[in-house]
């Protein structure tokens, strides 16, 4: 073979064709590709997994924004920003054109529940007002099934002498045993349209006394009922303790009620 030939055959050894190149480039980055990341391929059960999960949440969302619009709904007080976040706070005005009729095309009929110990309560309040002062005392508000028609709209409006601590917790107690008497029907509720009064029946006396039967003022702190203020604290704790006890017994008699059962 020649000196020509010989070249010839090298040169054509080491010719690449376009369709070789393509493989090699190709080849090239597929393992450079799985050296630089972890990733794997999810299986269909993975993916099947996420798709359920993310719909549970969408779902969940959904409902948590339509029972936020019911209760926002169901006011029709005017309230304003008081000293409790989660509670709905009227006015010491606003209980005052309740009291005189102004809210009566909207309202079936309202219960002011004042929460302070019956001497502070006997030395005047609200005029209706009616004086529930610890939880034995509200749980039977709840369970007695009072206003049951859900056509009606009928309010209750708690307070204590400044609205801070005894009114609140006696609010939430309601607002906590109704939920569960209503867990299954949630946020259908025995009262959902339930505020504060801000300030408390102070604020109230300052601003209407002529609205207060009698028109007095008894502080809890007055030195004149230092005995009684101890009874009443000493009862409360024994009461709250005995609420619990008997709430499971309270709800298996709701539950069976003929009462509740024609409700639905």
């Amino acid at each position: 073979m020649t000196i020509h030939g010989i070249a010839a055959l090298s040169l054509s050894a080491v010719t690449v064709s376009p369709q070789s190149l393509v493989f090699k480039k190709t080849s090239f980055l597929g393992p450079r590709k799985s050296l630089f990341t972890d990733k794997r391929p999810r299986d269909n059960d993975d993916d099947e997994d996420e798709y359920v999960v993310a719909r549970q949440i969408k779902k969940q969302k959904t409902v948590d924004i339509v029972n936020k619009r019911a209760q926002k709904e169901v006011h029709c007080l005017p309230t304003i920003q008081g000293r409790h976040k989660d509670l709905k706070s009227v006015s010491a005005q606003t209980v005052s054109q309740l009291l005189a009729g102004k809210y009566a095309d909207l309202i079936s009929s309202y219960q002011i529940i004042d929460c302070r110990y019956p001497y502070e309560y006997e030395g005047g309040h609200i005029e209706g007002a009616e004086n529930l002062h610890n939880q034995a005392l509200i749980t039977d508000l709840v369970t007695g099934l009072q206003h049951h028609d859900k056509t009606q709209r009928n309010i209750l409006i708690f307070h204590c002498e400044f609205s801070s601590e005894r009114g609140p917790k006696l609010l939430r107690h309601l607002r906590n045993l109704d939920r569960k008497l209503n867990s299954d029907r949630y946020p259908s509720l025995f009262y959902p349209e339930v505020y504060l009064l801000d300030g408390g029946y102070k604020a109230f006396y300052e601003q209407h006394q002529s609205q207060c039967n009698p028109r007095n003022y008894v502080p809890m702190l007055h030195q004149n009922y230092s005995k009684q203020l101890r009874h009443f604290r000493v009862k409360s704790k024994s009461w709250t303790a005995g609420d619990k006890q008997n709430m499971r017994s309270r709800r298996h008699q709701i539950d069976a009620s003929p009462l509740k059962m024609c409700l639905w």
